[in-house]
């Protein structure tokens, strides 16, 4: 007997915590599907997309790295804010059966900022490490948020890659990664008023991966430190952060918001996110 899934493809896979995030919800909406972890390579994928084009019990897929740009060659639609961003992170199916491409990760990030956003400032600053897709749809959040965005990448052409696709009103610098390594003495100014973000868009700081080298005295008081990784979701960056007085959000605030988006498509509910507490519980036991 089969049933209804929905999965998260990319290489590495098997540390996704949305197998447990979806299943959770499935559970609690008393929903007969599935929702898995399946490992795809890049040069995978044409097959892995014509075999589940034709599962009429695939729902659709969250994508995560390194796939999330390679994937938009072998889809037949992209849909905002995928198709300016260039990156997609949801796939699902259509009702002819085109595949569909769309990014929920802008939304996810955002949503733990709500109570900040709500608040009026004379001045936003977003300091972003990373130029992959994830990063391309957190910039681009941003910057329809009425903030100046710094990005920095290891290659200075990813960072103006996701400089391109931002409106063309958006302020912005581009710098290499080791610009924030070192200490700095630059004096900051009276934030009061302002908001400041630090952002690890990045794998640095992951599982497995190099830290990332981010010396805090490039943040200024009052800064909020967000990172994306959630494997570790206590990361080196966020714990320094706290080390220096900053607020700090972890990985899996975005990565809940991004999946409740995305299960809304794969299963025509609404996520049950009354539960959020006792669901990032679950994660983290």
């Amino acid at each position: 007997m089969t049933m209804p899934f929905a999965e998260v493809i990319g290489d590495p896979v098997a540390q996704s915590k949305s197998p447990v995030i979806h299943g959770f919800w499935l559970n609690q909406l008393g929903i007969d599907a599935d929702y898995r972890a399946t490992r795809v390579t890049e040069p995978e994928l044409a097959n892995y997309l014509a075999e589940r084009r034709t599962n009429a019990d695939w729902r659709g897929c969250n994508v995560t790295m390194p796939l999330k740009q390679a994937i938009i060659p072998h889809l037949d639609h992209v849909v905002g804010p995928a198709d300016i961003i260039g990156s997609v992170n949801t796939v699902t199916r259509d009702g002819d059966g085109r595949l569909v491409g769309t990014s929920t990760d802008g939304a996810g990030f955002l949503e733990p900022l709500r109570r900040q956003l709500e608040t009026p400032h004379l001045f936003r600053m977003a300091r972003i490490i990373g130029a992959g897709g994830a990063a391309r749809a957190i910039a681009h959040a941003l910057a329809e948020k009425n903030f100046t965005l710094v990005i920095a990448a290891r290659r200075p052409e990813q960072a103006q890659d996701v400089v391109a696709q931002l409106p063309d009103d958006t302020q912005h610098h581009v710098v290499p990664l080791d610009h924030f390594s070192a200490p700095t003495d630059f004096a900051f100014d009276d934030r009061q008023g302002l908001l400041d973000l630090v952002v690890n868009a990045s794998p640095l700081g992951m599982r497995g991966k190099a830290p990332l080298a981010f010396d805090w005295t490039h943040a200024p008081p009052g800064a909020i430190a967000y990172d994306i990784v959630t494997d570790p979701l206590d990361t080196q960056f966020l714990q320094l952060a706290r080390d220096a007085g900053h607020e700090t959000i972890d990985g899996l605030a975005m990565l809940i918001g991004q999946a409740g988006a995305a299960f809304r498509l794969f299963f025509g509910e609404n996520a049950p996110r009354q539960h959020d507490v006792e669901l990032r519980a679950l994660i983290t036991a």
